[in-house]
């Protein structure tokens, strides 16, 4: 559909962002709620939406701190949650070339999951499509995400929330997560021994810092177990039974 030149640029971004920016209506409620049941008031609720952009990060922060998790293990979980947007950001740096750092540093913080998808979208099927069009879908995006979260906080200060349901909104974040990311027996695999050494770090540390150890662990033995049958792939140039239980259903992307 070829865009008509009489509509200003800004209001097109507005239009390609609007079914996203509708759909972080909901969920900014339930976190802006969230967050004030862990204490945030109105203007921290504001700024930490705005710096952190993200709703499984704020959940995060809300259900570890109700919880009474340590600082140190808050910030070491955000990290290696967030720790994607650095492959995110990668495959997007080839359709940002010449920009400013200033630029650069405002599209990176302002960018998250969905906004990626429609900004990648847009570049690899619209030609004109730009860079500055992509940093207004991303803070169309941020705008509505954070008013969510600012009216759901000033919800939270006339309902009543039972904190015990709190304590379960983290564990259900990342049921989704898991499930929206299994595709192949070795991500499978991997979530299971993430839980059994979880229980078994959680047991030993007895604090929330076995949770990053066991994420740590778990992470690397499935690199090596990735690494090696790719390598196995490359060199035998067939696929054994072993390769084929851990493969992608949906495919891999050719390597270079």
């Amino acid at each position: 559909m070829v865009a008509d030149p009489k509509i200003p640029a800004w209001r097109r971004n507005f239009q390609i962002s609007f079914p996203l920016d509708i759909s972080y209506i909901p969920i900014g409620l339930a976190s802006g709620i969230l967050l004030h049941a862990a204490g945030f008031n109105f203007f921290n609720t504001l700024l930490l939406s705005i710096l952190v952009f993200s709703g499984g990060a704020q959940f995060l922060i809300a259900s570890m701190l109700t919880i009474n998790s340590p600082l140190l293990t808050v910030v070491l979980m955000l990290f290696f949650l967030e720790l994607r947007y650095a492959l995110l950001g990668s495959s997007l740096s080839k359709y940002l070339h010449g920009q400013s750092t200033l630029f650069t540093f405002l599209f990176a913080v302002s960018m998250n999951d969905e906004n990626y998808a429609v900004n990648y979208l847009k570049f690899s099927t619209d030609k004109k499509f730009t860079p500055r069009y992509a940093l207004q879908i991303e803070h169309w995006s941020l705008f509505f995400w954070a008013m969510s979260n600012v009216v759901g906080s000033l919800l939270g200060t006339a309902i009543h929330i039972d904190l015990t349901v709190v304590h379960f909104a983290l564990t259900a974040l990342f049921l989704f997560m898991i499930v929206m990311q299994v595709k192949n027996f070795l991500k499978i695999f991997i979530a299971l021994l993430a839980a059994g050494l979880a229980i078994f770090f959680l047991v030993i540390t007895k604090s929330t810092l076995g949770l990053v150890c066991s994420t740590l662990l778990a992470s690397f033995v499935g690199f090596l177990i990735d690494n090696y049958l790719r390598r196995r792939r490359i060199k035998t140039h067939h696929k054994s039974r072993l390769i084929k239980m851990f493969k992608n259903p949906a495919g891999t992307p050719k390597e270079d």
